[in-house]
């Protein structure tokens, strides 16, 4: 589980003067902004369009085609469900409705509680092993039911036990 800092204009200018050199510097840009903040700040793209004489609408276009990008934090734990046909043809249907009933959660959204985040993708490269889920970075294959509720409950558990301390 990790927690990201606030929004901060300042330390954003520091991460684009890390890249502002390279040639297409805005995809690399926006990478390390959410990999900081977790999201694409509102504030952000003002500043991108600035800082690398753009267009306000150029830098939102980017941010808004590619679905990676997210305009708000995710929960402490994001899961990405695949959605390509391999794992449709494994029941990936199914294992998202399930999902969204035991997290309480549409798809691209987060829990009331800000502890999942559900992220419908495209391919997560792990077809022979269908339907494949991504927990935090962690690639799981052959995910049903009983095994989406078991990794949701363990994360759950280990949120509360960090919370205790």
């Amino acid at each position: 589980m990790s927690v990201c800092p606030p929004w901060s204009a300042e330390r954003a200018m520091s991460i684009v003067a890390e890249h502002a050199r390279q040639r297409g510097a805005l995809l690399p840009i926006l990478h390390a902004l959410q990999e900081t903040f977790g999201c694409i700040d509102d504030a952000a793209i003002p500043l991108l369009a600035g800082a690398l004489n753009l267009s306000r609408a150029d830098v939102h276009g980017v941010v808004s085609f590619y679905h990676d990008f997210r305009r708000t934090r995710p929960g402490r734990h994001v899961v990405k469900m695949c959605r390509a046909e391999a794992c449709q043809a494994m029941g990936a249907d199914a294992l998202l409705d399930h999902a969204r009933r035991s997290l309480t959660v549409d798809a691209h959204g987060t829990t009331a509680d800000g502890a999942f985040s559900l992220e419908p993708v495209f391919c997560l490269g792990n077809c022979a092993l269908s339907p494949a889920v991504m927990i935090d970075g962690v690639l799981h294959g052959r995910v049903g039911p009983e095994r989406f509720d078991a990794l949701t409950a363990d994360l759950r558990a280990q949120d509360q036990a960090e919370d205790a301390r």
